[in-house]
């Protein structure tokens, strides 16, 4: 039973770290080519932007839903505490999706396009600020008591360091959505598409900097984490493969390429992710509650990866035969004409 309450907690942060990455990274082309759709200059580019997403968005919000549910189940009171600690950012998030939802619905049926097509944009933007400002308030720790109940204030998870994480993930979302853009879309729309991203590639750059040389010096959890042998060695090569993949998505957006910048967008994702991994394990919530200490009953964890190892093959097959059968670029904006 030791082991098994040692062993599970770990298996379980790992599916709840896969879960979110396939989110952020299949919703985060979706939430980026809406913040983009407020800059279309023409109905008909606006309807191009919209029809990429018709077939693949609902699905790629499966992955937020488990994630939820996971955390829930397998670390009742993380969850308990991160959504009180982070009311404010989850309500803009989910506001956001909501409106961003009804508006993509709405537009298709509508004669009068402009108030949906600034909802769908500024609800996509609302949930993207809300998902940056949770993630920042994690990083940036939560009070609680030793029950590891949340002890802190409402605007606890806002200062500069959270507004920096957020407007770092909106810029991350706007490059994956440019660069999803450039491989569906042709002609003048592509062009301008590789001009976005290479601008997001450089601001998503710019925040990623800051954040990696801030992380260590305001967080002493990370400083200590990060300069302690042997972990020191692989930090330092994760910033080098950073500075190597920005490069090759650069060149290959200078060399017109379609489908590699969405490549290295998603492994650049992939290189964070891992790092920030590396970063808070084993903390569900830096520095206050290990994974160990708000996991569920072994039992529980066990009932839960029966049902998830059947589900999550089952999700990844579908969201990969969607990509298959929707594979086709995006020549006419069809979609709510």
């Amino acid at each position: 039973m030791e082991t098994l309450s040692y062993f599970l907690p770990q298996v379980w942060f790992g599916i709840l770290a896969l879960f979110l990455f396939l989110y952020v990274m299949l919703d985060g082309f979706d939430l980026g080519v809406g913040i983009l759709s407020l800059t279309a200059s023409t109905e008909e580019r606006r309807g191009i932007l919209m029809t990429s997403l018709s077939n693949i968005w609902d699905a790629n919000e499966t992955w937020l839903v488990l994630m939820g549910g996971g955390l829930f189940g397998a670390f009742p009171l993380a969850y308990g505490t991160i959504l009180n600690a982070l009311y404010i950012p989850i309500l803009l998030m989910v506001f956001g999706l909501i409106f961003r939802a009804v508006a993509f619905e709405f537009r298709e049926q509508a004669k009068r396009k402009l108030f949906w097509n600034f909802a769908f944009g500024a609800g996509s933007f609302l949930a993207a600020l809300g998902q940056g400002f949770a993630l920042g308030g994690v990083l940036k720790g939560i009070q609680v008591d030793q029950a590891g109940h949340f002890i802190g204030t409402t605007w606890d998870w806002l200062s500069w360091q959270t507004v920096l994480v957020a407007l770092t993930l909106i810029q991350g979302y706007v490059l994956i959505g440019s660069t999803y853009l450039v491989w569906k879309t042709t002609g003048e729309l592509q062009d301008t598409h590789y001009k976005t991203a290479k601008i997001a590639a450089v601001t998503t750059l710019i925040g990623a900097i800051l954040i990696t040389i801030g992380t260590p010096i305001f967080y002493d959890y990370a400083r200590e984490r990060l300069f302690h042998r042997p972990l020191v060695y692989l930090f330092a090569v994760i910033p080098l493969l950073g500075v190597l993949l920005i490069s090759l998505l650069i060149r290959s957006l200078f060399r017109k390429e379609e489908r590699a910048p969405f490549v290295w967008t998603i492994l650049i994702f992939l290189l964070t992710f891992v790092g920030l991994a590396m970063v808070v394990f084993p903390y569900i919530i830096p520095t206050q509650i290990t994974i160990y200490e708000a996991a569920a009953d072994p039992s529980a964890l066990v009932f839960m990866i029966i049902f998830i190892g059947a589900l999550i093959p089952v999700m990844l097959f579908y969201n990969i035969y969607q990509y298959i059968v929707f594979r086709g670029k995006i020549t006419g904006g069809h979609y709510g004409e």
